[in-house]
């Protein structure tokens, strides 16, 4: 199934999760956040997204930017997923508020590469 699914294609897989987190987190506080499993579970379930795709992008992609910090991505899908009561929820909230909006607009940043 790798195969199938283009790059771009997953480029806006990554943009349209990313864009999910921020209309579930609109407006919300951290203590409401917390307070909020299905905000909490549905986050991290948008990063695991993300972080599958961005797994199954092809090294020629991920060479072409390096200005993505890959390593991180595969780390923290890999807890989320084999390790979920390892999940920080604080760390969730950091991601959300600070490195998918970098993320985001670097993604968008690749989409406007790839030809028509």
């Amino acid at each position: 199934m790798k195969g199938l699914i283009t790059d771009k294609t997953r480029v806006i897989h990554i943009i349209e999760a990313i864009t999910e987190i921020e209309k579930y987190l609109n407006g919300v506080s951290y203590d409401d956040f917390l307070a909020n499993s299905e905000k909490r579970f549905a986050t991290v379930k948008q990063i695991e997204i993300v972080g599958e795709a961005c797994n199954a992008l092809t090294p020629e992609f991920k060479e072409r930017h390096p200005e993505i910090e890959w390593k991180p991505i595969r780390g923290f899908r890999n807890i989320s997923i084999h390790e979920y009561f390892a999940v920080n929820f604080h760390i969730v909230w950091e991601i959300a508020q600070n490195d998918l909006p970098v993320l985001k607009q670097q993604f968008q940043d690749a989409l406007l590469k790839f030809p028509e």
